[in-house]
């Protein structure tokens, strides 16, 4: 299944995208796509609907993040060594994680504003998992089956921010619309392999990343279960991957984004977005 939630920011409702790539409506048969929805009994019970039972949604309304209330972004840095020598940095003997705030969590295709101050605002294309149910202590050989499915990140971050403001990366990773998700969450079961998928993001129509999740150092099941070993994994928690080589930070001389830009970007299966990045704008944040 693909599901979505669309509508206003704030207001959006559940939804599923049919085989034939309609918009279908699901607010008859739950409040929401949060943690109740991902369950597996939750997702069994959408499994067990016929598409073509829910109302067509006229238009091309607004997607907004496909996940309700997710309770924590879990980041992983450098996941990827060519990423990492891009960088300057080793790759990590074990993951690297970070978290991003929750409130930098938008839309496929909202803006991405370029904060106040900022001079390097850089691009990241992630896989994004999404945890079904509950993963405390996990072992590999069992972490997927704690994943409710998948769906693209665009893990913005704000260079100078991250590496010259001291302190942890998450100055430059939560900045409000620094986490574009989206446009739907594809369920496990139609993700066979989470470490074949290519993905890809352009800036202004150039192509800066091109790679393959099977490029990672640690895959989705060792993440989930190394993570869930100094934490527990929630209904709704999603874990961005890593980025592949290609970002802002690595190109010769370095490129950031300025107001006025445009990315897209996307991964095998799992869709594609598009965001206009604009200026930071005090009056609006009052």
């Amino acid at each position: 299944m693909k599901l979505v939630r669309y509508g206003a920011a704030g207001r959006e409702r559940p939804g599923l995208i049919d085989a034939q790539g309609k918009l279908r409506d699901l607010s008859g048969h739950v409040g929401d796509i949060d943690a109740a929805t991902l369950v597996r009994t939750g997702r069994a019970r959408l499994a067990a609907i016929d598409p073509a039972s829910l109302p067509q949604v006229a238009g091309t309304p607004r997607h907004g993040a496909p996940v309700a209330h997710t309770g924590k972004m879990i980041c992983v840095g450098l996941n990827y060594s060519d990423h990492a020598a891009e960088t300057g940095a080793e790759p990590p003997e074990q993951p690297i994680l970070f978290m991003k705030a929750t409130s930098a969590i938008m839309g496929p295709n909202d803006d991405v504003i370029i904060p106040k101050g900022s001079v390097k605002t850089d691009w990241e294309v992630e896989l994004g998992v999404v945890i079904g149910d509950t993963a405390r202590n996990v072992a590999v050989e069992d972490a997927l089956a704690h994943v409710a499915g998948y769906l693209v990140v665009n893990d913005l971050s704000e260079r100078a921010f991250q590496l010259e403001h001291g302190g942890q990366w998450m100055k430059g990773k939560c900045c409000d619309t620094f986490g574009p998700v989206g446009p739907w969450l594809v369920t496990a079961d139609e993700v066979p392999d989470p470490q074949n998928l290519g993905l890809w993001l352009e800036v202004n129509g150039h192509r800066h990343q091109h790679s393959n999740t099977r490029n990672m150092i640690f895959g989705v099941a060792e993440l989930v279960s190394y993570i869930s070993r100094y934490m527990s994994l929630q209904p709704g928690d999603i874990i961005s991957t890593g980025t592949p080589p290609g970002v802002g930070l690595g190109q010769k001389p370095p490129l950031y984004l300025r107001p006025g830009d445009t990315m897209e970007l996307g991964i095998d299966g799992l869709g594609r977005q598009r965001q206009r990045t604009v200026a930071f704008d005090a009056g609006a944040s009052a």
